[in-house]
C-alpha cells in the first residue's frame, strides 16, 4: 500500500530530530560526545528516589497506580508553590494556575497547538532551541528571527519588528516571543535584568505573551540570580519548568504556570493527547520535594558542572586561542558552550570528519528557523568526563585543522 497519499499536512513538514539523528554514535565508547544535553547520571539521587518509590507504590498504591487527572496531581503542585514561594518570591498561584506536563517539550507541543495557526507569528531567538522551533513549525506559523547577543534578544531589532507589525495592521497575529532567559540552549548566553524588564514591557505595550522557558534557571554556577520574567508580568506570562535536569530527565516532568483562563486551554488540548501523566511519577517528585530541599541538594551537582565547564574552557583556551576568527561563549551556568568559526565554515559539513576522529556535536544550522548561519556548534560539557573534554577538545582542533585542507 502507498501511505504518502495518506499522511497529513502536519505529518509530511515532520522531519527527524536532527540531533538524534547525529548523535546515533553517542553510545560507542570510543566516541566523546559534547552532543545531547544530558545529565550526568551521578548527579540522580537514586537511593533517595528509589525508597520514596517503593513507600509511593506500598502506601499511596491508589493514586500511584490509577488514572490521574488531566490538570496533575495536587501534591506535587502544593509542593511546587512551595519552592516557587521560597526560591522566586512568586506567592500568587493556586492550582488553576498549573498544568502538569510530559516534560517541558509537550508544553511547547501545546502551546503550539492552542496559541498558534498558519497566520501566527511568533518571536523566537536566533539561534533557537530546536525542540521549540519543531514543535511550533507543526502549526505552520511566520517566524521572527531575534539576534541573540551577549546579554539576551537583541530588543531594538525586535522593537523595529513589532512596529512593523502594528504599521501593517499585523501586531494582533503576534502570539508570542518564546525566550530561554537563563543559560540559553544553544548558545549559553543570559537575558540581563534590563532586557528582560524591557521585554516585559514591549508585551504590554504591543499586547503579545511571553513563553519563558526555564529548564536551566538552577542550575547557575557563578553570577547573580536574576528574577524570572513571570514574576514581573505574570498576567502575560507562561512560564515552563522541568524537572528534567534538576532531578531526573526520567520521571519526564514539565510543568505551565500561567493565567488559569490560558491553563484551561492547555488542559484541553491535553485530555486529547494523553488523557494524563503517569500518576507514579507525579506522586515520586511530589514525596521528594516535600522530604528534601532540591535547591540545597543540587550544589554538589552544581560544582561538578562547572568544574567541567571551566574544563571546557580552558581547553578551547588551550586548543583554539592562536586560532584566528574562532571565538565562544562563557555561560555563567546551564549546560552549554556556542563555538563560533569564520563565515566560510560549515559545521555540518565538518560533522563526518568529527565522526571518524571520534568526537560528537551539534552543527549549529540546527537551530536556526528562516535565516540558517552555517557557522556555529553546540558544544555540551555535562555528561563527558574531565579527560574526555580534554582529549574531545583536542580532537576537534584536529577536525577543524583537516576540513581547512580540503576546503
Amino acid at each position: 500500500m502507498e501511505f504518502e497519499n495518506k499522511f497529513s499536512k502536519v505529518t509530511k513538514s515532520m522531519k527527524s530530530n536532527i540531533i538524534r539523528e547525529l548523535l546515533k554514535d553517542a553510545a560507542n565508547p570510543n566516541i566523546i560526545s559534547f552532543g545531547g544535553g544530558v545529565p550526568d547520571p551521578e548527579t540522580f539521587p537514586r537511593n533517595e528516589l528509589a525508597e520514596i518509590s517503593l513507600k509511593v507504590l506500598k502506601d499511596e498504591y491508589k493514586f500511584t497506580l490509577q488514572y490521574a487527572t488531566t490538570e496533575g496531581d495536587n501534591e506535587l503542585k502544593k509542593q511546587y508553590i512551595k519552592l516557587l514561594e521560597k526560591h522566586e518570591h512568586i506567592d500568587w498561584l493556586n492550582y488553576d494556575n498549573m498544568l502538569i506536563t510530559v516534560g517541558s517539550q509537550q508544553a511547547l507541543h501545546l502551546i503550539s497547538m492552542v496559541l498558534l495557526d498558519e497566520e501566527s507569528y511568533c518571536a523566537v531567538g536566533k539561534p533557537v532551541y530546536l525542540g521549540a522551533a519543531n514543535a511550533f513549525k507543526q502549526s505552520f506559523p511566520k517566524f521572527l528571527e531575534i539576534p541573540i547577543k551577549e546579554d539576551g534578544m537583541d530588543l531594538e531589532f525586535f522593537e523595529a519588528k513589532l512596529k512593523e507589525l502594528k504599521n501593517k495592521h499585523e501586531i494582533e497575529k503576534l502570539k508570542f516571543v518564546y525566550v530561554v532567559p537563563n543559560f540559553q540552549n544553544p548558545t549559553g548566553v543570559t537575558m540581563s535584568l534590563e532586557k528582560r524588564k524591557k521585554l516585559s514591557e514591549l508585551s504590554k505595550e504591543y499586547n503579545f505573551l511571553i513563553v519563558e522557558d526555564d529548564p536551566y534557571g538552577y542550575l547557575r554556577f557563578e553570577g547573580e540570580k536574576l528574577p524570572n520574567i513571570y514574576s514581573m508580568n505574570p498576567e502575560r506570562t507562561l512560564l515552563l519548568n522541568t524537572f528534567s535536569k534538576i532531578l531526573s530527565p526520567g520521571l519526564r516532568i514539565g510543568i505551565i504556570i500561567g493565567p488559569k483562563e490560558l491553563i484551561r486551554q492547555f488542559t484541553i488540548a491535553k485530555q486529547s493527547a494523553d488523557l494524563c501523566c503517569p500518576s507514579l511519577t507525579q506522586r515520586i517528585a511530589a514525596r521528594y520535594l516535600e522530604n528534601h530541599d532540591i535547591i540545597k541538594e543540587l550544589e554538589p551537582s552544581l560544582k561538578l558542572y562547572k568544574s567541567k565547564k571551566d574544563t571546557m574552557l580552558e581547553a578551547l583556551k588551550v586548543e583554539f586561542e592562536n586560532t584566528s576568527k574562532v571565538s565562544w561563549t562563557k555561560p555563567e551556568g546551564g549546560l552549554f558552550i556556542w563555538l563560533t568559526f569564520d563565515e566560510s565554515t560549515n559545521t555540518m559539513e565538518m560533522f563526518e570528519i568529527a565522526r571518524k576522529k571520534g568526537v560528537l556535536y551539534v552543527p549549529g544550522e540546527s537551530f536556526y528557523v528562516n535565516e540558517i548561519e552555517k557557522n556555529h556548534m553546540r558544544l555540551s560539557f555535562c555528561l563527558p568526563s574531565h579527560d574526555e573534554i580534554k582529549e574531545g577538545i583536542r580532537r576537534l582542533r584536529s577536525v577543524v585543522e583537516d576540513y581547512k585542507k580540503v576546503k
